[in-house]
């Protein structure tokens, strides 16, 4: 029968090194908190507990937490991640299974890694120990290990002897025991180091004491890289990219100029579509297969059907819905609005809270006019209708199907289908007004002179 698993993520470092008063796992990657990232990866596992650990800033992160169903508790001070796992055991009690110990610096953790420590941990009596071997070791934590992954000897780099530094496999921090072991042995762990504090792996070597034996699991080094500043933030947002693009490729997606294609942790897009240079996705897009979607577009909460084309130089805002084979063109702005099928708005236009019918086509510099400072109203636009260029629609209106607004009208009532609107002052013309203008400022301007 499978073992109940539970989850404790230590989130309780200062995060000095971000200088930022946003709490340092809070801090996006692709869009979405690193916290969330590695506490979705865990929802796969169904645990019947989360509990994440900070040391302060717990009114930031407790929205996070709460959205994945993990519970924060608070170590104060912050004495060691030994100290810290313990604050946990309050929110556990009760609780039989397996528990992992992850890091909220450390998100990319995944699925397949977290199985590993728990199907190795069923054959092991000790506890299990993720290793890694960076290129730069820096001031990891040092593991001697059988060739079968049993650990001979953990000791932090504080502690470590030059020959100890030298060994390259190195503690990445994550663990997982049982219940049953776990908080006894945190009880016996002491602080007589350099450092003064409570050191988690020091439960590997008092399990040893008492003859039972853990392993380490090796992993590639960047699944375990922590992020500590702006700068590895930066690095980790990079790497995650260059697998994203790697993977849209892989399913079908053609990428013009992939590394200036940037996503979010949830884009969706279809094959046989084409993103071209320099295109940027927020949260929140959907995109059907066949789409083009052109240079120096910025795309977020948005949907796009089959065969549409955006861009270049669009923004699609949240709520934007593209109908299917519809054009959004260059510096055009869509936000709550709906595109039908094959309707177009090929350039300068912005439609905000809006409804356009199939066929529709939107002439260039058309706005409608959905704020009137306090409240939003919506416009509708019919199927097939035509607006003229440099027209404002003035919400609430609706246009019907098949009707013209003439260019450079603002419509401020609704408008029939197949009616001809036309708002705009009559056009006077002043014979040989402009000569005589000229003549008089040009006689100004030499008496001036």
């Amino acid at each position: 029968m499978t073992r109940a698993v539970a989850a404790i993520v230590l989130a309780a470092g200062k995060g000095t090194r971000m200088k930022s008063d946003l709490h340092k796992v809070l801090h996006p990657i692709a869009g979405m908190p690193m916290l969330a990232h590695l506490l979705g990866a865990l929802q796969e596992l169904e645990p019947a507990r989360t509990v994440v650990v900070v040391g302060d800033g717990r009114a930031q992160v407790e929205p996070v937490a709460t959205r994945w169903r993990a519970e924060v508790v608070v170590q104060e001070p912050q004495r060691g991640t030994a100290d810290a796992v313990r604050q946990a055991e309050a929110a556990l009690a009760g609780f039989d299974g397996d528990i992992l110990i992850l890091y909220a610096d450390t998100p990319f953790v995944t699925l397949a890694t977290m199985r590993r420590m728990l199907e190795r941990l069923a054959e092991t009596q000790g506890a299990v120990v993720v290793a890694s071997r960076p290129a730069d070791a820096k001031h990891y934590g040092r593991i001697l290990a059988e060739p079968n992954g049993n650990i001979v000897k953990m000791v932090e780099y504080k502690d470590a002897s030059q020959e100890e530094r030298a060994i390259e496999l190195c503690n990445s921090g994550l663990m997982a025991v049982r219940s049953g072991d776990l908080w006894p042995l945190l009880a016996r762990v002491g602080n007589a180091n350099a450092a003064g504090e409570y050191y988690l792996p020091d439960i590997v070597m008092l399990a040893a004491e008492d003859g039972r034996a853990s392993a380490a699991i090796e992993v590639p080094a960047e699944e375990v890289e922590g992020i500590n500043s702006r700068a590895e933030l930066a690095a980790q947002e990079a790497a995650w990219q260059a697998r994203r693009r790697a993977g849209a490729m892989a399913d079908g997606v053609s990428l013009v100029a992939p590394e200036t294609v940037w996503f979010a942790h949830d884009t969706e897009i279809g094959r046989d579509t084409v993103i071209e240079p320099n295109v940027v996705f927020g949260p929140g897009v959907t995109i059907g297969e066949g789409v083009r979607v052109r240079a120096f577009s910025h795309i977020e909460g948005a949907t796009i059907a089959a065969g549409a084309e955006i861009g270049p130089f669009a923004r699609l805002r949240p709520g934007a819905e593209i109908g299917e084979g519809a054009k959004v063109g260059n510096f055009v702005e869509v936000k709550q609005a709906k595109l039908g099928k094959g309707a177009k708005v090929n350039h300068l236009s912005y439609l905000g809270d809006a409804e356009i019918g199939a066929g529709a086509n939107i002439g260039a510099g058309t706005i409608t006019c959905n704020y009137d400072g306090f409240f939003k109203y919506r416009t509708v636009i019919g199927e097939g209708a035509f607006i003229g260029s440099n027209s404002a629609l003035v919400a609430p209106v609706t246009i019907g199907a098949g009707a013209l607004v003439a260019a450079g009208s603002v419509i401020v009532r609704d408008v029939a289908a197949d009616a001809v609107a036309l708002a705009r002052g009559d056009q006077v013309e002043k014979p040989g007004r402009a000569r005589r203008f000229r003549e008089v400022m040009t006689a100004r301007k030499k008496k001036q002179s």
